[in-house]
């Protein structure tokens, strides 16, 4: 392999591909970056056998050629490049990188020892904005459980439906929906690893537009010109959380978002090892109450506007927390469903494509 590439270009794509390299004893190749060309393009790709990312950038191509490297190693190197062009070549599974002030040579692997990341041929069936995946996947992330003991629960929910895009994710003391407008061909629902989540998060930072999406037997695909993610699928069958979902309230309080947000993390200070409050709606106030016996007491209040009667409830101060960080309105609803039953958030304006909900804390 021979070639020139833009080293902004190259730092790029290391960037995309490192992350989800693996810290492999037992599998050392899975250390590495595999180096291509391909179709007239570099191509570096990384798995840790549960995602891969392909990444193909622009480049003057004199021999083609591939080799599998270090990642920690190559990324290093072009990250502290400053000329604007570099030339990499290989001979014996040796990297060669030259630039005007700088050369190296990198021990590297054959790459027909790199594990192969599965294609899918099947036609994509619908398309996500970026910016739409990295908002929903945010919105729901925290409420992913962290536990594998249900491998189900440690993924997110995804539905794919002919009018809406629908994220859930559920550890069993809370629970997250986002429902998008889409216009998919097909309805299909999967479930994506926790992991994947955050790959994907990660890379819709870094792109634009849209990414084509495509289903296998046990594999999923999110792609475009230049980039591939292809992640392997939950198996299993995702709980019903609709039952979860209350469909009437008992009460509903209105509140502004930043004071109810600064008050619940006072109040948290003084919260007991299970991260308890009390929050006490009553006509035109909501009251914050925590006490520990080591620490002390706390008591805030707040304007609010509350419809029918009041109530008081006892939850997790850092589930109220996760859940205001992704209700984007100035102010937030609260809802009581009952003694036992879930209080639920949403965005003000009646808006339910959002959708958290807290199971309670017993008094």
């Amino acid at each position: 392999m021979k070639i020139t590439s833009s080293t902004k270009n190259l730092k790029k794509a290391l960037s995309l591909v490192e992350k989800i390299v693996s810290k492999s004893t037992s599998l050392p190749i899975l250390n590495n970056i595999l180096i291509k060309t391909e179709n007239g393009r570099l191509k570096l790709s990384s798995t840790n056998l549960e995602i891969g990312i392909n990444y193909l950038i622009g480049a003057k191509i004199e021999e083609t050629g591939e080799i599998a490297v270090p990642a920690r190693i190559v990324s290093d190197f072009i990250n502290n490049i400053r000329e604007e062009k570099v030339s990499l070549s290989t001979k014996n599974n040796i990297l060669n990188i030259d630039s005007d002030h700088c050369k190296t040579s990198i021990l590297g692997f054959d790459p027909k020892d790199f594990p192969i990341i599965p294609k899918i041929k099947k036609e994509s069936f619908a398309s996500i904005n970026t910016k739409v995946l990295k908002s929903s996947l945010m919105a729901i992330l925290d409420s992913i459980a962290l536990s594998e003991a249900r491998p189900e629960l440690a993924g997110v929910f995804v539905s794919f439906s002919s009018d809406k895009l629908t994220f859930a994710a559920t550890d069993s003391f809370r629970l997250t929906e986002r429902i998008n407008d889409f216009n998919c061909k097909d309805q299909k629902s999967i479930i994506l690893p926790r992991s994947t989540v955050i790959e994907l998060i990660r890379v819709s930072s870094d792109t634009e537009g849209d990414l084509d999406v495509k289903i296998g037997d046990n594999q999923i695909v999110f792609s475009n010109n230049d980039l591939e993610v292809i992640s392997r699928i939950v198996e299993g069958s995702y709980p019903d959380y609709k039952k979860v979902i209350p469909e009437k309230f008992v009460s509903r309080v209105i509140v502004n978002k930043d004071d109810f947000e600064k008050n619940t993390r006072l109040a948290g200070l003084f919260s007991s090892n299970i991260s308890d409050i009390k929050i006490k709606c009553l006509e035109k106030k909501l009251v914050i109450v925590s006490k520990n016996s080591e620490k002390g007491e706390i008591n805030t209040s707040m304007e609010c506007v509350l419809k029918n009667e009041p109530f008081d409830i006892a939850v997790n101060y850092n589930y109220i927390l996760d859940g205001l960080k992704i209700l984007p309105t100035e102010k937030v609803i609260l809802e009581f469903t009952g003694h036992g039953s879930p209080l639920v958030l949403r965005p003000d304006g009646n808006e339910k494509k959002l959708t958290y909900l807290i199971m309670p804390l017993r008094s």
